[in-house]
């Protein structure tokens, strides 16, 4: 997918990121994707949810509110997996304004889990297969969104086993390694440290980042006493398999989607201060994208902060002299940043650092 000049791109590496999940109209106001790809506002949206591990048929269940899902469109035959193939154009745009679209896998009534890891492999190979490879062929493969090709996955894993997701995102990796495109591999863990469902998986594989949420928690950005970004910051640079990861502040977007708002001004002052202490802070994850805009759209708002913050950066104000300043796919994965701690036979080693830009072929939508 190539890029509309006339819009920024995706900076892995920026502190002033903004991710903003999709698809579960928590307002009852969604609009369809394209909508809220129309600005610079959102840099990240991961696609919420898949929230099936194994339906009808062997195949995974999405479902994506008023847009789509396995009551009101159609199925792939003798499976549960909603045909929203119609979603592409859509996802091909919002990529093409340089955002990147990822697939968001649990959520809270999600039925998720594995029972070893060569299910969790298998399970890998399967999305990889579905939403993620751009050379696929068609016979025996379901394809939920056509020819668009998401740019990642997102684990928020709220229930089920916590075992076996270090190898799912290993696997990730290693059809990664096969090819040039980086794709982007995120969490959405709760605010207490460690999280018990996805934790382990943290320390064991190489994710870009996490989307803590502070909210619906004793360590709610409500509740400034209790707040931890700092211990997650501890953990990015010192324990997580990914001495590079980024952390983002997790937010809900209004006082209805979770318990521990906080007004636009509170917000920028946690933002400022992230951008000031932390070298792990990323930029802000919203619930969700419906409740944004009819917040007065809290999502402006948020990224006003990010960008306005005395300690902003991009990850051109990184680039070491003589390094790429333009669009660049983000290095593949390398050894050198791998945990000594950690054997390089048991996990996939690490993208190199700095992580750059993201790129993405094809044509403008």
């Amino acid at each position: 997918m190539l890029i509309d000049s006339a819009y920024s791109v995706f900076d892995a590496w920026s502190n002033t990121n903004l991710a903003v999940y999709w698809g579960q109209d928590s307002s009852n106001h969604q609009k369809d994707l394209r909508y809220y790809c129309e600005d610079d506002t959102i840099d990240i949206i991961p696609l919420a949810f898949l929230y099936v591990f194994f339906g009808d048929g062997g195949y995974p269940v999405i479902d994506f509110a008023n847009t789509c899902n396995q009551q009101t469109n159609a199925t792939f035959t003798n499976t549960t997996l909603a045909d929203c193939s119609f979603m592409a154009s859509d996802i091909q745009y919002c990529q093409s304004r340089g955002k990147i679209v990822t697939l968001s896998l649990g959520g809270g009534t999600g039925v998720v889990s594995f029972t070893s890891d060569d299910q969790a492999k298998s399970f890998a190979d399967q999305v990889w297969k579905m939403f993620l490879a751009y050379e696929w062929q068609s016979g025996g493969v379901h394809r939920p969104f056509g020819w668009a090709a998401l740019d990642g996955v997102d684990l928020d894993i709220e229930s089920g086993t916590p075992a076996h997701y270090a190898a799912f995102v290993n696997q990730i990796r290693t059809h990664e390694l096969k090819g040039t495109r980086r794709y982007f591999v995120s969490a959405a863990p709760q605010c207490p440290y460690p999280d018990e469902n996805i934790g382990s998986a943290l320390d064991e594989a190489p994710f870009d980042a996490v989307f803590v949420q502070f909210y619906n928690n004793y360590c709610a950005l409500s509740s400034p006493n209790s707040y931890n970004f700092n211990v997650w910051d501890d953990w990015a640079r010192n324990t997580s398999y990914n001495p590079s990861i980024k952390v983002y502040i997790g937010a809900p977007a209004s006082n209805d989607a979770g318990w521990g708002y906080v007004n636009t001004s509170a917000l920028e002052a946690y933002v400022h201060d992230a951008q000031e202490k932390y070298s792990s802070f990323g930029g802000v994850m919203l619930w969700d994208a419906s409740e944004a805009h009819d917040n007065d759209r809290y999502d402006l708002s948020a990224k006003k902060a990010l960008q306005d913050g005395p300690h902003a950066h991009s990850g051109d104000d990184l680039d070491p002299p003589g390094s790429l300043a333009s669009i660049v796919s983000l290095p593949m994965p390398t050894p050198e940043n791998a945990r000594s701690t950690l054997s390089p036979s048991a996990s996939i080693p690490l993208p190199s650092s700095p992580p750059g830009r993201f790129a993405f072929e094809g044509t403008v939508v």
